[in-house]
């Protein structure tokens, strides 16, 4: 079980840090041609960019210079999806590098449910990166404070090989 709040003991100063980008203005890295799939860098942190690539109507995020090795960037959403053109990275006072990413995703409900809004809190640890933890942003209020606290709490004992992202607060319907 995740236990959700900061310890005020051994608390360390983590702030958040915001990088939008334009998807027009990302260099297109790789086409895939049937299939129309598309991998884009685009500039992140300084010196860490993010790879996004779009196939079969859903969105897949890798951060840092080794992005596209990630296991991040094998995970979606399972609904059809788009992402936000802004990045909440969490950093820790004195790292050079972020711990965490936080983003927006756009669930496409269909014809069948309603639209959503997802946060996707993603572990980043050196060259290995992968979903911690999903958040519906319309099922719970504060959704985005939520995230914070989630990814900050989650980070440091979350191993992207043995441990599953979960979902954290309230899941509504269009989440299923």
């Amino acid at each position: 079980m995740w236990l959700i709040g900061a310890n005020e003991g051994s608390a360390q100063q983590v702030s958040s840090v915001y990088t939008k980008f334009d998807l027009n203005h990302c260099v297109v890295v790789e086409k895939i041609g049937e299939s129309g799939s598309i991998v884009q860098r685009c500039r992140g942190l300084d010196g860490f960019p993010i790879f996004i690539a779009e196939d079969d109507l859903r969105f897949f995020v890798g951060y840092g210079p080794h992005g596209r090795k990630q296991k991040a960037f094998g995970q979606t959403l399972p609904q059809f999806n788009s992402i936000h053109n802004k990045i909440e990275f969490r950093i820790r006072s004195g790292a050079r590098q972020p711990f965490a990413a936080i983003l927006r995703y756009f669930i496409d409900g269909g014809s069948d449910k309603p639209k959503g809004q997802v946060l996707v809190i993603t572990k980043i640890d050196g060259g290995e990166a992968c979903h911690m933890a999903y958040i519906d942003a319309l099922a719970n209020a504060q959704a985005n404070v939520l995230a914070q606290k989630t990814a900050d709490a989650m980070a440091p004992s979350f191993n992207c090989h043995r441990d599953q992202a979960r979902d954290i607060g309230a899941v509504a319907p269009s989440r299923m």
